[in-house]
């Protein structure tokens, strides 16, 4: 029995000013330093086994904090050719060591215009109903950017080719990503409904458990 453990980032310094961050490298607020502490110390005792993360920084902050707390020197393992050639590391690891894979396949939903806007200041733009749409509904774009279907499309194939196989061979993986990214893991694994899933919440810092069993999620309170 081994266990998948999705966490979405610590609050961010735009999460904190009520910004559109989307794909704009914004690093933790100090609420959200404190948030992936507690959430290293609740996975203290979790043995991981393999790590992935976005290619933005508030989510590799809180998946360094956590790794920190277990005493585990985190790898990244690189996937352009020249990386690959310069930062190679023997696929064997000690105890001390985790792989971390990063993707940008995990990153945020790109909010297009709206990124680096702050949410009340676009309500007054483009009026609250509007906002709700392009935030709240499953497949409506923002200006420029992507729906939560358009997340989903390119967050499941990595999951499919990448995270799912280290699940089929018995490790313990976390995923340290974002609200939207995680959100479409979260649809994909509990089969949840294209109306129903804009509705799921998923708090900074607090860890997300599944038991992956003969090929089943197991949702774990």
């Amino acid at each position: 029995m081994n266990y998948l453990i999705l966490v979405r980032h610590g609050q961010s310094r735009w999460n904190l000013e009520n910004r559109f961050a989307g794909w704009v490298d914004v690093p933790l607020s100090e609420k959200g330093i404190k948030e992936a502490m507690d959430c290293a110390n609740e996975l203290e005792n979790v043995d991981l086994d393999v790590a992935f993360t976005s290619k933005l920084s508030r989510a590799q902050e809180t998946l360094f904090l956590i790794l920190a707390r277990q005493k585990k020197t985190g790898i990244f393992l690189h996937d352009s050719k020249k990386r690959d050639e310069w930062s190679y590391h023997p696929s064997r690891f000690d105890d001390s060591e985790i792989p971390i894979y990063s993707s940008d396949s995990l990153n945020e939903r790109f909010y297009g215009n709206l990124q680096g806007q702050n949410k009340q200041e676009a309500k007054e733009v483009y009026g609250e109903e509007q906002v709700f749409i392009w935030r709240r509904s499953y497949d409506v774009q923002p200006p420029g950017g992507e729906s939560l279907r358009d997340t989903y499309e390119r967050t499941i194939p990595y999951f499919k080719e990448h995270i799912l196989p280290q699940l089929e061979a018995g490790k313990n993986v976390i995923v340290s990503a974002h609200g939207n990214s995680l959100r479409s893991v979260v649809k994909y694994i509990e089969n949840i409904s294209d109306d129903d899933i804009p509705k799921l919440e998923i708090a900074t810092g607090k860890p997300l458990y599944y038991q992956y069993v003969k090929g089943e999620f197991i949702k774990k309170e």
